[in-house]
């Protein structure tokens, strides 16, 4: 077995832990980043495209927002929608700030250019990854690569490999404790190379269930709608997809839709799920390892960058200052935000999904919400404050 070490190994080479291993770097901290899949897997695999404020932030302290700011779109507000009536929720008039319209995909593929200029270390195509001595002052991660097994020294573990990885699986199940709330419908996504139909995204409720206008850039757009978890993505051809969206948009709409050939379609099931405590030991969760939020409030990918902006803090703190103290907090710092976004994504969810079997009652309260934002600035505000980010406390 091969020897390496290191001061922070990072499990998982998403975002969370591309960022970490970055903004470690630029402190003079040393990590090693494994992941199971493949650099051409990883950077082919379509997700999120909604930045909160602090996360621009975070990739511009980390130094790698360049790109981001030449071919990323500021929004400064998105609409909701309810069976054709509209309002538009003003981020920047509430709040001051934008959201910054960026794919994640395009985010992963700048990190990993970034760490391997820099001569970062990251293992693609790893097998049988474990998280070994998670306890102790030096846990270890041990890995198959090449037909070589290989175990890493490390003083801390940081798990970033999602919500099937291994790195959740290594805390006891008495001390692991999970919450969790499973949608009864998924979303079909569509991804087409035509300019999206609005400048800013919208959030839509209708009778046949919930739609959403987003976007990738100026000439890629990004559609969604709600559909069952009993259908299958060859169920729905471009035509009927079309068709679906268009109708629960609405006919103003639907009449500056630009149709054409998807070139991506899956359907996504949706979940909200929390792991606490987020530390065991000296292994360190973060991102979908510790939590899953609903796409509906546009807060996955940024959840995980919070996460390791607090994690990264953390660690600078204990080399460079001596001071676990945020360390030792690193849990409870992140579940307190974590609630909040879990919140704000549930309340959105609520509001505009149509759920099997609703009542007369859970309908028109679903509409007594839109109407109250529409009519309360408060309530608007409130919206544009949870959708641009909440501040990092630490």
């Amino acid at each position: 077995m091969k020897k390496k070490k290191t001061q922070v190994c990072i499990i998982g080479s998403g975002p969370a832990g591309l960022l970490l291993s970055q903004l470690l770097h630029n402190e003079g901290i040393s990590s090693i980043v494994i992941d199971r899949q493949s650099r051409e897997h990883i950077e082919a695999r379509v997700r999120a495209g909604v930045l909160e404020w602090g996360s621009v932030e975070a990739l511009d302290e980390a130094g790698i927002g360049a790109r981001m700011h030449k071919e990323g779109i500021p929004h400064a507000g998105f609409e909701l929608a309810f069976n054709g009536d509209r309002h538009r929720i003003d981020i920047k008039g509430h709040t001051g700030k934008d959201v910054m319209i960026y794919g994640q995909t395009e985010l992963t593929v700048d990190l990993i250019a970034r760490r391997l200029e820099q001569a970062g270390e990251i293992v693609f195509s790893a097998s049988d990854v474990v998280p070994l001595d998670v306890k102790s002052p030096s846990p270890k991660v041990r890995y198959c690569a090449n037909g070589e097994n290989y175990e890493i020294e490390c003083d801390h573990i940081a798990g970033c490999d999602g919500f099937h990885g291994v790195s959740k699986s290594a805390i006891p199940d008495d001390v692991l404790k999970t919450f969790e709330r499973v949608y009864p419908f998924g979303w079909l996504g569509l991804l087409v190379d035509k300019p999206p139909v609005s400048e800013e995204l919208i959030y839509a409720n209708h009778e046949r269930g919930f739609a959403l206008s987003s976007m990738r850039s100026k000439t890629r757009s990004r559609y969604y709608i709600q559909c069952s978890l009993n259908d299958k993505v060859e169920d729905w051809s471009d035509q009927r997809f079309w068709d679906e969206f268009s109708l629960r948009m609405g006919p103003q709409i639907a009449a500056d839709l630009q149709t054409g050939d998807s070139f991506e379609k899956s359907i996504a099931p949706l979940r909200s799920f929390v792991a606490e405590p987020m530390r065991y030991g000296n292994l360190y969760l973060a991102g979908d390892a510790a939590h899953i939020v609903p796409p509906t409030g546009a807060k996955g990918l940024n959840l995980a960058i919070a996460d390791v902006r607090v994690l990264s803090r953390a660690f600078v703190e204990h080399y460079k200052r001596n001071n676990d103290a945020y360390l030792d907090r690193y849990s409870e710092i992140c579940l307190k935000r974590v609630w909040k976004v879990e919140r704000f994504s549930w309340f959105m969810s609520m509001m505009l999904h149509h759920f099997p079997n609703m009542s007369a009652f859970e309908k028109r309260m679903q509409r007594a919400e839109f109407d109250h934002i529409v009519g309360s600035e408060t309530a608007s505000r409130s919206v544009a404050e949870n959708y641009v980010g909440l501040p990092l406390e630490i």
